[in-house]
């Protein structure tokens, strides 16, 4: 092979043309201090509130704090590989998941990628996850009803689609059962071809043990209810960012069918633990703190996610998005701050109590307490 100088000396001066054009203050940064799921970064000056960053590696990050001598940001994996030093890049988008028919049937984690080892997933778009609930003009009464295939729910505290109906109540009161019985009671309206009928299932699971995610998936599995439903797994061993994003994830999923003329249904379970991964984030990022140490935000936070469910009036398409926000009480206490913020939000309740439940009434719905 012969070398030749003439050559040697054009790429040589190539690259030196285009030297020092990727290192621009505004569009690379460098890592201060990481720890604890948040990084601080020197840098990054034209980055935008929300838009995802790349650490070496392959790890993404968003940049939540702007401030005037560093940027904030909320590591979406695990800050162990990542060191003082490190190269942060801007990616140039604001933080987007796949959605489409593609999805049904997969488990994926807070950022739409596939954790159920069956290969990648066929999505039709990318969405951005924090987008504005519809307006009012768009928007439709609520007038159809969603089955829940539960008689207490369905006789006494009916729920309809575009409703955003909230399950409350002590740990092992029964919660999910109540949301795992809806699902997979949408398997007649789903075995039919009418579009409008279908029911299609999103279940957003925030905080939970990895068994009972996978319990659920399991039942949901063996019932033949998973080709019609998506799982969106932010469990107990994930970082507090990933906790944080995965309920917008979902309803992401939820708000394609809602565009495109169809009918969703999203569950929530649950939103005390989104709640306590953001407080963990907001206090890590410095935030001042609120009531029982949330910061001031943590209503806004919740009323953005679940303004998204709603009934589109005929020029919008007809689709709807059903929400089913769950909350865990500490001791029936339905006066704490996390559950008196989602009930306003909420357009009623479906309380269950331990007390019902130990007696062998169940679904332990408190029918006097719930709206």
């Amino acid at each position: 092979m012969e070398i030749r100088a003439a050559e040697i000396s054009s790429i040589l001066k190539d690259q030196i043309k285009n030297f020092g054009k990727e290192a621009e203050v505004s569009e690379i940064g460098q890592v201060l201090s990481v720890g604890d799921g948040i990084a601080r970064v020197y840098g990054l000056d034209n980055v935008q509130a929300g838009e995802m960053v790349e650490f070496p590696g392959g790890i993404r990050g968003m940049a939540l704090n702007l401030e005037a001598d560093n940027v904030g940001v909320v590591i979406f994996g695990d800050d162990r590989t990542i060191k003082e030093g490190d190269t942060v890049k801007r990616t140039g988008a604001i933080v987007e998941v796949p959605v489409g028919k593609g999805l049904l049937g997969r488990v994926v984690d807070g950022l739409g990628n596939p954790i159920d080892g069956k290969g990648p997933i066929q999505f039709e778009k990318k969405m951005r996850v924090d987008v504005k609930a519809p307006g009012i003009l768009p928007r439709k009464s609520v007038h159809e009803p969603m089955a829940t295939g539960l008689k207490a729910i369905d006789a006494l505290i009916p729920i309809g689609r575009g409703q955003r109906e909230l399950v409350i109540g002590d740990r092992q009161t029964g919660k999910t059962a109540v949301v795992l019985d809806t699902f997979l009671n949408q398997k007649p309206l789903n075995a039919g071809n009418d579009e409008s009928a279908k029911l299609y299932c999103v279940y957003v699971a925030v905080g939970q043990k990895r068994s009972t995610v996978a319990q659920f998936v399991k039942v949901l599995e063996e019932r033949g209810a998973l080709e019609y439903s998506i799982v969106v797994a932010a469990t107990a061993s994930d970082p507090a960012p990933m906790q944080y994003l995965a309920p917008f994830t979902g309803c992401t999923m939820g708000e394609y069918f809602r565009d495109n003329g169809m009918h969703a249904v999203i569950a929530y379970d649950d939103l005390s633990k989104q709640a306590v991964a953001y407080r963990q984030m907001s206090l890590l990022l410095r935030r001042p703190p609120g009531r029982e140490a949330y910061p001031g935000d943590v209503f806004y936070l919740h009323s953005r996610l679940l303004e998204r469910a709603a009934k589109m009036g005929d020029a919008a398409g007809k689709g709807s998005l059903t929400a089913l926000p769950v909350i865990e009480t500490q001791a029936n206490d339905v006066s704490a701050y996390i559950p008196t913020n989602v009930i306003s939000i909420t357009d009623g309740q479906i309380f269950l109590e331990s007390d019902l439940f130990y007696q062998g009434i169940r679904p332990a719905v408190n029918v006097g307490l719930s709206v």
